[in-house]
């Protein structure tokens, strides 16, 4: 079997629903198991989605958990603990203002993750998912498993699971993995703070050695090539805030990538997706109809995604 790794980026629990309706279309068209993947590296959610495969979790098991009918007792709570889509009060911010200068040239949003507020979400439910995944104080069980962290006091992405990385378990790596700014609480992990990794980069996939892979899938749902957003002024404001610095960061990742003659399939939403999913990725109550709106067009996406990184190769 050719060597492929398979990276997805960040994309709350509107993007998480959108990225497992795409897994299952490429997974379909190109017969591959996810879970045999080299690498599998997540971001945020999808350091949720990667949790789960890591742990042995079909595509199948991840599609009817999204569509309201999960086949075990541990993804229908944790369906069921999905958090709201909106955030609790925050606490005052996490670092002092001099984070702006250190990380300003580093792109994304990482110049200012560390003004935003301590997030007081609940993060328990992620930890609960990967403790029975990966056992309580555990890693993951697949070998090539990586999740993405954001250390704004350094300006340092790290993807847990990989040589060098701080030694960690699943369940503060993926607690830190989707510590969104604001929302949910920082991890402390060693002698640091870590967030959502992606304030910095949307998948960081920069931080794999891809050098060994026959090919490689990047499902990105905050990130896209411009023009491709929300309709209405709320989709104009989450392009311009959000999903153009995220883009602009994968770009020249992806670019790094086909440069050293990696066949690259980059998996993002269109502009009829996006009038699906909407502007707000963290709202809880759309998810099972934007599940159900990328079911109806993730074929042709992967479709596109295929034959068009065919060529550029």
């Amino acid at each position: 079997m050719s060597a492929f790794g398979l990276c997805i980026g960040c994309g709350g629990t509107i993007g998480g629903a959108w990225s497992v309706a795409a897994l299952a279309a490429l997974a379909e068209a190109t017969g591959l198991d996810p879970r045999d993947a080299a690498v599998l590296q997540g971001t945020s959610a999808g350091a949720e989605i990667v949790t789960m495969l890591a742990g042995g979790y079909s595509v199948g098991d991840l599609v009817a958990m999204q569509s309201g009918a999960p086949r075990d007792h541990v993804l229908t709570a944790h369906l069921a603990d999905t958090p709201s889509g909106i955030p609790p009060v925050p606490r005052p911010r996490l670092t002092a203002p001099k984070s702006i200068l250190r990380n300003r040239g580093s792109g994304g949003h990482a110049a200012i993750a560390g003004l935003a507020p301590h997030g007081n979400g609940d993060n328990t439910w992620l930890r609960r998912l990967a403790d029975v995944v990966a056992g309580p104080g555990e890693w993951l069980p697949h070998p090539g498993a990586r999740l993405v962290a954001y250390a704004p006091t350094t300006g340092e992405r790290v993807a847990f699971g990989s040589a060098g990385a701080p030694t960690s378990t699943a369940a503060d790596a993926l607690a830190a993995s989707w510590a969104v700014p604001g929302w949910m609480p920082p991890v402390t992990i060693g002698d640091r703070k870590y967030v959502d990794g992606g304030a910095a980069s949307t998948a960081s996939v920069d931080l794999i050695d891809t050098s060994s892979l026959d090919a490689f899938y990047v499902i990105t749902p905050m990130a896209s090539p411009p023009g491709v957003r929300a309709p209405g002024l709320a989709g104009r404001i989450e392009d311009q805030l959000l999903r153009r610095p995220m883009s602009a960061v994968l770009e020249r990742e992806l670019d790094a990538v086909r440069g050293a003659g990696v066949a690259v399939t980059w998996i993002h939403p269109a502009s009829d997706d996006m009038a699906v999913l909407g502007a707000n990725f963290m709202r809880r109550g759309h998810r099972a109809d934007a599940f159900a709106g990328a079911r109806s067009t993730a074929r042709s996406r992967v479709t596109e995604a295929l034959s068009t990184d065919e060529r550029r190769v």
